[in-house]
């Protein structure tokens, strides 16, 4: 199931994903006993947090029973105002009462490959037996294409597996830790979150399915038995053939 769904502004599309995001916690809760999500950084996701802070969408997530993890990780202090878990936990998760072990934070204070070793360890321990199945991962859309770490051009992008990798990312000149498309493609849901105008031509770039993923990394996302939702803002879906 591939289903895009297109919002007037940026604030109408953050309180339906609000809400997205509160019905999948609770079924998620009812059928498994607790709500795996696995989130992204960026300035729409970072608005999405700071709405979910607030009341009454803060009351009806079941916090105690929500495990936090992160889709990519930039390999830079959680006190960098560039890393990923540091905003969410600044502007989300310390507003909150989650139980500070369900918080999973790459451990950026190791090298990139022993840090993307560990997440993956992490991640495989909390599912025990079961195959690596968020119930929700929540990724973003860059301008050249590439979502979580998975930028155009790089090995990790080529992995088959189902795990995390360290990767150099010429964008910002930084190592990065990232999911695999593998692993995320594992999802019982993936949300993908698109706003504004500078994203109009890759989304229609992405969409086309004209260009090999190796230059459109997005295009890798394709759920194994799970479904794959778009919420997209008018701005940048103003290019895409409706």
């Amino acid at each position: 199931m591939n289903s895009i769904n297109i919002f007037k502004d940026v604030d109408t599309l953050n309180r339906a994903t609000a809400k997205f995001i509160i019905n999948a916690a609770n079924k998620a809760v009812a059928e498994r006993g607790r709500f795996s999500i696995s989130i992204s950084g960026g300035k729409t996701p970072i608005e999405l947090y700071s709405l979910l802070a607030q009341t009454p969408f803060r009351e009806q997530l079941p916090w105690k029973n929500t495990n936090v993890f992160w889709c990519d990780e930039r390999c830079v202090p959680i006190t960098d105002t560039m890393n990923n878990a540091g905003q969410a936990k600044s502007v989300l998760l310390d507003k909150v009462d989650i139980p500070a072990a369900n918080i999973h934070t790459v451990q950026v204070n190791l090298p990139p490959a022993d840090a993307a070793a560990k997440y993956e360890k992490e991640i495989k321990d909390f599912f025990g037996k079961e195959p690596p199945q968020f119930d929700l991962m929540l990724l973003g859309l860059g301008e050249n294409g590439h979502t979580a770490s998975l930028f155009p051009g790089t090995k990790v992008i080529d992995e088959h597996e189902e795990g995390v990798r360290e990767v150099y990312a010429e964008e910002g000149n930084m190592f990065r830790v990232t999911m695999t498309a593998a692993l995320i493609n594992r999802a019982h849901i993936i949300l993908f979150l698109v706003t504004g105008k500078n994203k109009a031509e890759i989304m229609e770039a992405v969409f086309s399915n004209s260009m090999p993923p190796r230059k459109y990394p997005a295009q890798l996302i394709k759920p194994v038995d799970g479904k794959l939702y778009w919420y997209v803002d008018s701005a940048a879906a103003s290019l895409l053939n409706t």
